[in-house]
């Protein structure tokens, strides 16, 4: 599974929300001048984010977006359903052979785990750690 920019700069724009919670309002302008990101770009994924009702908008000179809720509140999962849809590196086939379909079916709650229990507070207050390797997994 590979989570495009969509699910990438929804990500931003919820932790640039997340870091600015109880502040105000947001503007999209602001947060895309901060990650040199394309605001008309943002402004596409900002929709179906208000939509799925995890931000609002705030009109006027001083507008832009808010969270609706806590950030502890809100998961990477929520935000990456809404922006990429399921979550399934792989279609599961009821005819496939059952060592592949129950390795499909546990990589794929593998990643809804991971997602789910990391909120967007988790990664907005991250600073880092670096006692961490990191590897690049392709799956």
């Amino acid at each position: 599974m590979k989570i495009s920019t969509k699910g990438r700069y929804g990500l931003t724009i919820m932790m640039a929300l997340a870091e600015k919670y109880g502040e105000g309002p947001v503007s999209l302008k602001s947060i895309a001048k901060e990650h040199d990101l394309s605001e008309h770009y943002l402004e596409q994924l900002i929709a179906p984010l208000r939509n799925a009702m995890l931000v609002k908008s705030v009109r006027g000179a001083h507008g832009g977006y808010m969270l609706t809720k806590n950030a502890a509140d809100i998961t990477a999962g929520d935000i990456i359903r809404v922006l990429e849809g399921p979550i399934s590196p792989v279609e599961v086939l009821d005819d496939e052979e059952p060592a592949k379909r129950d390795l499909w079916i546990k990589i794929r709650d593998a990643v809804k785990d991971v997602l789910d229990n990391t909120t967007l507070e988790d990664l907005s207050s991250y600073k880092g750690d670096d006692d961490h390797e990191y590897y690049m997994f392709y799956i």
